[in-house]
């Protein structure tokens, strides 16, 4: 029997490459000729999930009870643990039962909540460089993100006031992300308060990606959203616990804030997947009431490396600020070189994998990510690679 074409649609085909897949197709080629790759390309804990984490889940797995379907929104007794961790570290207080809502990692609430206040034509305001689900999810529902750009111009923060007027009053949501990715800035409760007077003017939705806001250096706490007066009333926030916890592959996360913003989520997420998985929940609740020393212990070993490769790369004549938190080091091409063209190079002349800067949208050109997702020794041997492979 013959077939017949098979047609895409259009949404999916003028979607560009996933830019991590388009990185590991890149690394698992370079492998396949015998390079001896290190990955300093995308953000994934190279550290195991902390133990009492691992027992909780094996405790919970066994129980029949965590077998069926969960519920959309969460167990109550995860989501009162999310609220209990939020007034220890942010001092923040949430009804656990309309303020918190469980996710299946971060993305999926980040790549649904266009979908529940977005319609066709609408606004969104996206960070760039940033996180590609936040323009990808836009498009999904059929809105148009508007570009903030961050550039050292800026301090890598939005400018709110070169927002034009008529694309603000056009604007349902607005992305922000502190500590950002790619560039690890971290935003101030200023920043925060100018913010929320942005959104109350133009009655735009504030959701504030805060999946970093636990990797932190010198101990400089950054700052939750939610802690400036008024965020509740303009939006809400998406944490995970990938990063704070090496939890990347368990896929939990939440929302937290507005109770109308949650609710629409909940809606949307409702129709199109499942609550998250009884048992990954319990131990996300095991993860929220770790001591402070575990993660404490995280951040040292992800400041020891920084403070190897940082240095490293600055003896080496790159431009590059230490980042204040997050795992990632946002540097300057050399003269002579675009992001892609650099990428490329460090790939073939020292078997190193990082992040061209404008994957993650235009005003990252000119730049690449690097992570310390890896060993100080192997940083210190990426350093040594860069410098003998030269530019």
């Amino acid at each position: 029997m013959a077939g017949f074409p098979i047609k895409y649609a259009t949404r999916i085909k003028t979607l560009p490459p996933y830019l991590f897949a388009a990185i590991d197709e890149m690394k698992q080629k370079a492998i396949a000729r015998g390079v001896d790759i290190i990955n300093l390309g995308i953000g994934d804990p190279d550290l195991p999930t902390p133990k009492p984490i691992i027992d909780a889940l094996s405790r919970a797995a066994a129980d029949p009870k965590n077998h069926q379907y969960p519920s959309y929104e969460g167990m109550l007794s995860f989501r009162k643990a999310v609220a209990d961790w939020y007034r220890r570290r942010f001092n923040v207080t949430l009804d656990p039962a309309s303020e918190v809502l469980t996710l299946i990692g971060s993305k999926e609430g980040i790549g649904h909540i266009p979908l529940a206040f977005v319609d066709r034509g609408d606004v969104v305001l996206v960070p760039s460089p940033g996180y590609p689900v936040y323009p990808v999810a836009t498009s999904f529902a059929g809105g148009k993100a508007h570009l903030m750009p961050l550039t050292k111009k800026t301090g890598f923060l939005p400018d709110l006031k070169a927002i034009p007027a008529r694309v603000a009053k056009k604007a349902r949501l607005m992305f922000l992300n502190s500590p950002n990715n790619p560039t690890s800035v971290v935003m101030s409760k200023d920043y925060f308060q100018q913010a929320i007077a942005f959104a109350q003017k133009y009655k735009i939705i504030v959701c504030h990606d805060a999946a970093y806001s636990e990797i932190f250096y010198d101990g400089r706490r950054p700052a939750s959203f939610l802690e400036v007066e008024g965020a509740k009333e303009v939006g809400i926030e998406f944490h995970s616990l990938s990063k704070t916890y090496n939890m990347t592959g368990w896929r939990i996360g939440f929302a937290v804030g507005n109770k109308q913003v949650l609710n629409g989520l909940l809606k949307i997420k409702s129709n199109l997947d499942s609550g998250c998985f009884q048992a990954v929940q319990e131990a996300g609740i095991a993860a929220l009431q770790l001591d402070e020393s575990v993660t404490d212990g995280l951040r040292k070993i992800y400041q020891e490396r920084r403070d190897v490769l940082v240095p490293g790369l600055k003896q080496l004549g790159l431009e590059v600020d230490a980042p204040p938190a997050a795992f990632y080091v946002w540097v300057k091409v050399p003269k002579g070189y675009k992001s892609a063209s650099f990428t490329a190079h460090l790939l073939e002349k020292a078997g190193i994998v990082t992040t061209p800067g404008n994957g993650f949208g235009a005003p990252g050109e000119g730049y690449v990510r690097m992570t310390v997702c890896t060993t100080k020794e192997r940083l210190a041997e990426a350093v040594e690679r860069i410098k003998k492979a030269g530019w």
